[in-house]
């Protein structure tokens, strides 16, 4: 990483968002059945709409996310592989809780299916808790929330 900075996607970096996306979640195929749900997300839209944030350059990790009334929802992190135990994630967790209290949200909500279990013991060390574990379709989800107050 050559760049720690934090910053909103621009156009350009679509290519490099679906890029790292598709990197951080294919290995999850076989293991939950079906594509995960970010691989599949319109990534122009989201970058067009703000909600991308983007870390390094090039482009190793990102955040989806998006403001309601009540709470930030964080609806994908991803870091590339290439940058795994680097702080990239870290970091990215971060800026998630630092981008709530600036729009003075007191919580981040977050979900993770449940054959992630990686996210299971990265998510507790954070600050998150537990909520409810629910099936959507065809996604088992655990749902997180992080109180910021």
């Amino acid at each position: 990483m050559t760049n720690d900075e934090i910053r909103p996607a621009r156009d350009a970096d679509v290519p490099a968002v679906k890029a790292v996306t598709d990197a951080a979640y294919h290995h999850y195929i076989e293991r939950i059945g079906v594509v995960p749900q970010p691989m599949e997300a319109d990534h122009a839209a989201n970058v067009a709409a703000g909600r991308v944030f983007v870390f390094g350059e090039p482009v190793v990790g990102l955040v989806v996310v998006e403001a309601y009334e009540d709470h930030l929802f964080l609806d994908s992190i991803a870091v590339h592989p290439d940058a795994h135990g680097k702080g990239a994630g870290r970091r990215l967790l971060e800026f998630v809780d630092a981008r709530a209290r600036a729009l003075g949200l007191p919580e981040v909500r977050l979900y993770t299916n449940a054959l992630m279990w990686e996210n299971q013991k990265i998510y507790p060390r954070f600050g998150y808790e537990v909520v409810e574990r629910r099936v959507d379709g065809p996604y088992d989800r655990i749902h997180y929330r992080k109180l910021l107050v």
